[in-house]
């Protein structure tokens, strides 16, 4: 008769066993669920400062949460390390080396959240400068960035949470937690901003209130949860092996990630140069474009847990087919929501703001950039191989050269033309992803003929 630790170590096994479209989607869903939800943190500040505020409310908090957004993408990325290597440990059978790698990361993102919250909140001003936001949204937006400045080791409590629970095969926690703290957030922006008329300032508290209710909501949870590692609080140190290999894993993916975001704020800045109106459109096109980029996002998540617990139990072949199935499922789906931004741009649009310059601005930019809802699956799921095999280097790579050498160029390019919009500005992002799928095509080809000369 198994052992309840035996039974505990066999679910965390899953995605070595059994159908892979079965166990990815079993995966991707929660996962999808919670990113939705997450997104909904910015869509709902938006949307209700949309409906109480004017066009520089919303550039305000567009420009604000883009930024925001932005940090919290580089702490997801850097806790992929700590979500590749617990995955990895599980399927090695190793519950005693998960657990240091959890009390690793932990000590890790102390530091981290420490010194990101003193660095943004000294630069606040200084960053809404260097994104050129509108003299009316100014103060607005510095002080949106600094009241969520300081929920900056909150939002990193919630994500390394995730990160652990989603290397270990759970990703239904995550989605409560995430699911706990929009309620939250809804309720607190209505009283805040709708009743209270507290403006940017009302949503920016009730986003880093609602997150601070998650994060010890889950430690609540997963005090009466039993674990597929051991852990205790004698691990929260540095654990030199366990910290090379997070650090191996996820510094690479946090500077690609990095320099992907840095590249999003340069066009945030040239569109904040074309003025108001367009920098209030693309703000809401940003919003709705973070609930567009979900599935792949879910996708790269999946894929990659997936990844490291069958690389981490010598099944690399399942690991292949788990990427192209990834990639087969994400397409389908992508053509659908590419349908939706290409010809539902403006009504999507309309849901956040009922001003109809704010609008047709808006469904401009998502014309441009529709095709990348197809396009970036292919990119995802091979990202998610990469960094579900420990080898996060090709990520790094393909993700700089991407932003420096592309997408930048060419939105500096686009915005140039005569009579240029911001369907030529949106048009950048899948001209971009096309580089990026010819890159891990080429890396592709490259492993596996070292792998067929290694056998010859």
């Amino acid at each position: 008769m198994e052992t309840e630790q035996q039974n505990i170590e066999k679910k965390s096994l899953s995605f070595t066993e059994g159908p892979v479209f079965q166990s990815l989607a079993r995966f991707a869903l929660p996962v999808l669920g919670a990113l939705i939800l997450q997104a909904a943190y910015g869509a709902v500040d938006l949307l209700v400062v949309g409906q109480f505020g004017d066009a520089s409310s919303i550039s305000a908090v567009g420009t604000g949460s883009t930024f925001m957004q932005m940090i919290t993408f580089i702490i997801t990325s850097l806790a992929m390390g700590v979500t590749v290597v617990v995955g990895q440990h599980i399927g090695e059978e190793r519950p005693r080396a998960a657990g240091d790698a959890v009390g690793t990361g932990i000590f890790l993102f102390v530091i981290v959240g420490v010194i990101l919250t003193v660095v943004l909140e000294c630069s606040a001003g200084y960053i809404a400068e260097m994104m050129q936001v509108p003299a009316e949204s100014y103060d607005q937006a510095v002080l949106y960035l600094r009241i969520c400045s300081a929920g900056t080791m909150i939002i990193i409590a919630y994500n390394l949470i995730s990160s652990i629970m989603r290397g270990a095969g759970d990703a239904n926690l995550p989605l409560l937690f995430v699911g706990i703290a929009c309620v939250v957030n809804i309720i607190g922006d209505l009283l805040l901003t709708g009743l209270l008329g507290m403006d940017v300032a009302g949503v920016a508290i009730a986003t880093v209130f609602a997150q601070l209710v998650s994060v010890i909501s889950s430690v609540l949870v997963l005090k009466k949860k039993k674990l597929p590692f051991s852990f205790t609080m004698k691990q929260c140190r540095a654990n030199n092996t366990e910290m090379k290999l997070i650090l191996r894993v996820g510094v690479p993916i946090a500077l690609q990630e990095t320099m992907v975001q840095i590249s999003f704020l340069v066009i945030n800045s040239i569109v904040n140069k074309m003025g108001l109106l367009p920098s209030a459109g693309y703000g809401v096109a940003q919003k709705i474009v973070s609930f567009i980029m979900l599935i792949p996002s879910s996708l790269m998540q999946s894929v990659s847990a997936f990844v490291a617990q069958n690389v981490g139990a010598g099944k690399r072949t399942r690991a292949v087919r788990g990427v192209l199935t990834g990639i087969g499922a994400g397409c389908c789906l992508g053509i659908f929501i590419f349908l939706a931004g290409f010809f539902g741009g403006g009504f999507l649009s309309s849901l956040f703001t009922d001003e109809n310059d704010v609008i047709a601005q808006s469904a401009a930019y998502l014309r441009g950039f529709a095709p990348e809802c197809i396009l970036t699956c292919i990119v995802f799921s091979s990202i998610g191989y990469f960094n579900g095999s420990g080898n996060s280097l090709p990520v790094m790579i393909q993700g700089i050269t991407s932003a420096l050498l592309v997408r930048i160029p060419l939105c500096i390019f686009m915005a140039g033309l005569p009579n240029t919009n911001l369907t030529y500005i949106g048009l950048a992002t899948p001209l971009t992803t096309i580089y990026g799928i010819v890159f891990f095509a080429v890396c592709f080809l490259r492993i596996k003929r070292k792998e067929r000369q290694s056998v010859g």
